[in-house]
């Protein structure tokens, strides 16, 4: 037996907590009052061994509680410890609870615009700012033993994703990392390469939900199963793939399907127009029942409390009103009364002209009542409020938007979707099946509920199998976003220099996942290259080097393509050129397709990449021709006058027409295509003599078996062409992180931001800019665009550089004049010139700034009350809030760049203007 002096000194630590049954862990779990799941035993152990861990589990199963073990284990061992989230909301969270365990004074949380006892043992942040700690030096780094990254599967977010890698790249060695992910189809390859880059690392895959989970679909005012009673899988909650679907809601299907093909759709009396309900079947469309009766068959079926999701603000809104509308009461009068009691009190510091203009006391009533809504659009005040009520029981259905989905700890006994399609910023697109597993992963409360159930509400066109489909689909991929950005790219060349920043990007997921596919490629690479070489055995002959000879018969057949295209290409430009010179009147001759023979032009309908000639044929058809209709230049026969306002739908008028242009074409000879001298391209034509000469003095030439040998090596050509793509494709990938560095480097080069591994005093500007316009920032500052603007202009011309609507067919925004506006219009010149140098370089990252924000900045600066403020902006008060939460934000990221600029006091007086009333109110947000 070994001695514990022959181990290293991990391997020792690790057995002498593995003799002592693991203490920290023994005293951790004494503080639930229920036993953890397998899948937590072992992750906890596994960081108490020393190693990282990724736990990849369904929403709801307690996987937090690992990042619990791992700040416990820190406070044991005298280290720090961060919890990261991908949100400020989660973030807030987070922290209360963490107080409520360990104390304000243990723990710390740091949102980018809150700071709270940010030196503390336990400090909950965002992701940005570890990222931003990382690049800082700080010294709140130092003894730091363990970071938690909760919801890591937001590396996939295309435009904050890059931050999760940063970071988990940067982390110093010494830092245990617990992440923490919604189950992904590829955790493995996730967790392979939190190994590579992080050091040992154990995958911890948990499938199975703590809560079993039920789909139903509801079908008018019933609720069915939307598994097939035989399914033994299904019944009991836990549904695989490939499950069968219930036989009743296929027939439903199916009569809604057949009522959709009846011409007399309209509703017949009595039906779900006036307000009774229809069964399906028999012809008749399937009643929707209104939100209020979709509540009162949830309450009746025991299912609240719910979450239903609307994919929509309006929508959620709008369900609120109608459940006040229709007198809906969920909650009794001690349960009315402590609402009230807790909202006023949250409320206390809100001002009576913004409770009115927020709606404060409708948003009242309906909590007092047990119903709220849930979206980015609200007050965060409200949003929290909500939250907490919600927990405590107090609120028994929640309208919400699938921002509720990202990690907030709202569970449910029934999650309801509304529809199985939601608009993402350009067409309504269905729901994948992560996006729906994340939705419905949100019923069941553990140690509350003894299943979750998760509901649909039946539309017209439901597919069952399809709806089965999402809801068998237990994971999908987590997929890299990660790419270099400016601001990254100079703190990494001032920290690392270009060489060592370059090696440490080629560590990204990124770069893993594209060179995880290259050895793909190069296995058929490999493959193609062993049939190549048989293809080519088995063209040898015994005569001389068939490849040889087959190389001169390739080449003639390439050539001979080419100056066909060219020869083509030539003929459609004659053809065009014929075309743009009708006019009105020309009698030609349509040389081929349906309508071939004498025509009338009536409109030539010149357009020089698809003309349309509008013609009258002989026989009286009026139709607008396409260039396929002509296979050679047309030259004009004829003409004839045209009707005054002729119309080419009256018959007859074409008609008489028509007989017009039958007798005027009667006496001309009949078309017929000339034959041309056309130029040849001589030098062409001389080498492919000289290669059939060759070919003909070759010693295979002669071989009887000339042409199997000539199939052979045909097959060995294709292959070729094939495998020369595929290395393509290989050389694509390879590098990709870094060759895409490599032109944000040089970019930052010409700009003057680098000097080879030394970062300019333009750079270290730069350095201090996060924002998505980070370059566009950094320019704008050398350029001097703000140097003359006060608070407001600034606020105006700054929130350009946040702001980015939500539609894209907002239409013009009112913007500020004078300065401010004249300072915007240079910032979208600006951007429009850096834009034209990434493309230079193939890069393209930067958007225009967008003014849409600009004026309710400006007036809010200028000190304008909320509602004159939202009156002139079509903006709900949470978006108002988060925008300049995030303007504030920017200000003073500005402020830290601008040196001994004017800027740098004018943008931090505008903070101070910035921060009252409810954006100072939403405290922890």
């Amino acid at each position: 037996m070994s001695d514990d002096t022959d181990l290293s000194p991990a391997a020792a630590y690790a057995a002498s907590r593995r003799k002592q049954g693991y203490p920290v862990f023994n005293d951790f779990a004494g503080l639930y009052s229920f036993g953890l799941d397998d899948f937590q035993v072992r992750a906890c152990h596994e960081i108490e061994d020393g190693r990282g861990v990724l736990v990849a589990a369904p929403t709801g199963s307690g996987k937090t509680i690992v990042g619990e073990f791992a700040i416990h284990l820190a406070i044991a061992t005298g280290r720090k410890a961060f919890y990261t989230t991908p949100i400020k909301a989660l973030s807030n969270q987070k922290y209360n609870d963490l107080v409520a365990r360990y104390g304000a004074s243990n723990v710390g949380l740091l949102t980018g615009d809150n700071v709270v006892n940010g030196e503390a043992p336990v400090v909950v942040m965002t992701t940005e700012v570890l990222r931003n700690m990382l690049y800082a030096s700080s010294s709140t780094l130092t003894g730091l033993g363990y970071v938690v990254m909760d919801e890591v599967h937001y590396l996939a977010d295309r435009n904050r994703g890059a931050v999760w890698e940063e970071v988990i790249i940067h982390l110093p060695e010494s830092v245990s990392v617990v992440s923490l992910s919604a189950t992904v189809s590829n955790a493995e390859e996730f967790g392979e390469w939190l190994t590579t880059v992080r050091g040992e690392t154990t995958t911890i895959i948990e499938e199975k939900r703590p809560v079993p989970l039920f789909q139903h679909v509801m079908v008018g005012r019933r609720i069915l199963n939307l598994f097939a009673s035989s399914d033994v899988d299904a019944q009991a909650g836990f549904v695989k793939e490939g499950a069968l679907v219930n036989d009743e809601l296929m027939k439903i299907a199916r009569d809604d399907w057949a009522s959709s093909r009846m011409r007399d759709r309209r509703a017949p009396r009595g039906a779900a127009g006036q307000g009774g309900p229809r069964q399906p079947g028999n012809g008749r469309r399937v009643w929707i029942p209104a939100r209020p009766d979709v509540i009162a068959a949830m309450e009746r079926a025991n299912l609240l409390p719910a979450i239903i999701f609307i994919f929509s603000r309006v929508g959620c809104d709008a369900a609120v009103q109608q459940c006040l509308a229709a007198g809906v009461r969920l909650t009794t009068a001690e349960e009315r009364d402590e609402v009230i009691k807790r909202v006023d009190g949250a409320c206390r510091d809100l001002s009576v002209e913004d409770r009115h203009v927020l709606g404060y006391h409708e948003f009242l009533d309906a909590l007092s009542r047990g119903v709220a809504s849930h979206h980015a659009g609200m007050l965060p005040a409200f949003k929290e409020i909500v939250e907490d009520l919600y927990v405590a029981g107090f609120i028994k259905v929640v309208f919400a938007t699938e921002t509720l989905a990202l990690g907030i700890n709202m569970p449910a006994r029934t999650v309801l979707i509304e529809k199985l399609t939601k608009w993402n910023g350009e067409v309504h697109a269905d729901l994948t099946p992560g996006e729906y597993t994340q939705l419905v992963g949100r019923a069941g409360r553990r140690g509350l509920d003894v299943e979750g159930h998760g509901v649909v509400l039946w539309q017209s066109g439901m597919n069952p199998r399809e709806l089965a489909g999402l809801a068998s689909t237990r994971t999908y991929p987590l997929k890299s976003s990660f790419r270099p950005s400016y601001n990254m790219a100079v703190n990494l060349v001032h920290h690392f220099g270009r060489a060592r920043s370059r090696e440490l990007l080629e560590q990204s997921f990124a770069q893993f996942q594209a060179d995880r596919s290259v050895v793909g490629i190069a296995r058929q690479v490999r493959k193609a290259e062993d049939a190549h070489a048989g293809y080519v055995e088995a063209a040898v002959c015994d005569r001389g080097d068939f490849m040889e000879y087959a190389g001169l018969r390739n080449r003639i057949s390439e050539m001979e393509k080419a100056s066909a295209r060219d020869r083509r290409a030539d003929r459609r430009v004659e053809i065009v050129a014929s075309l743009e010179q009708l006019k009105p009147g020309d009698v030609i001759q349509v040389p081929t397709g349906k309508f071939a023979g004498p025509a009338l032009v009536i409109d030539p309908g010149f357009d020089p990449d698809s003309p349309r000639p509008y013609v009258l044929t002989v026989e009286r058809q009026a139709r607008r021709l396409a260039i396929i209709d002509f296979n050679r230049p047309v030259v004009p026969r004829g003409h004839m006058r045209l009707p005054r306002g002729f119309n080419g739908r009256d018959p007859q008028q074409r008609r008489t027409l028509a007989m017009q242009l039958r007798e005027r074409v009667k006496d001309m000879p009949h078309d017929r295509e000339v034959a041309r001298d056309r130029q040849t391209n001589d030098p062409l034509e001389r080498e492919i003599a000289d290669l059939r000469a060759q070919i003909k003095l070759h010693p295979c030439h002669e071989c009887p078996d000339r042409e199997d040998h000539a199939r052979w090596a045909e097959r060995a050509f294709k292959l070729s062409r094939d495998t020369d793509g595929l290395r393509r494709r290989v050389e694509a990938r390879t590098n990709t992180v870094a060759r895409q560095f490599d032109r944000v480097c040089d970019i930052l080069t010409a700009l003057g931001y680098l000097d080879g591994d030394t970062v300019t005093d333009r750079g270290r500007r730069l350095m201090r800019l996060y924002s998505e316009l980070d370059l566009l920032a950094a320019e704008s500052l050398r350029a001097g665009l703000w140097d003359q603007l006060n608070p407001a202009e600034l606020a105006a011309a700054l929130s350009a550089l946040v702001f980015e609507a939500r539609r894209a067919d907002d239409g013009a925004p009112r913007v500020p004049g004078g300065k401010a506006g004249e300072a915007l219009r240079e910032m979208a010149k600006l951007a429009g010139e850096l834009q034209s140098l990434e493309r230079e370089y193939h890069l393209d990252f930067l958007r225009l700034p967008d003014p849409g924000f600009a004026w309710a900045a400006y007036r809010w600066a200028e000190g304008d009350d909320l509602d004159d403020v939202l009156g002139t902006v079509d903006m709900a008060a949470g978006d108002f809030v988060r925008n300049m939460k995030q303007l504030i934000d920017v200000a003073g990221q500005v402020a830290d760049a601008a040196g001994d600029s004017p800027v740098r006091t004018t943008a931090r007086g505008l903070i101070g203007r910035l921060k009252r009333g409810i954006v100072a109110y939403s405290t922890l947000d």
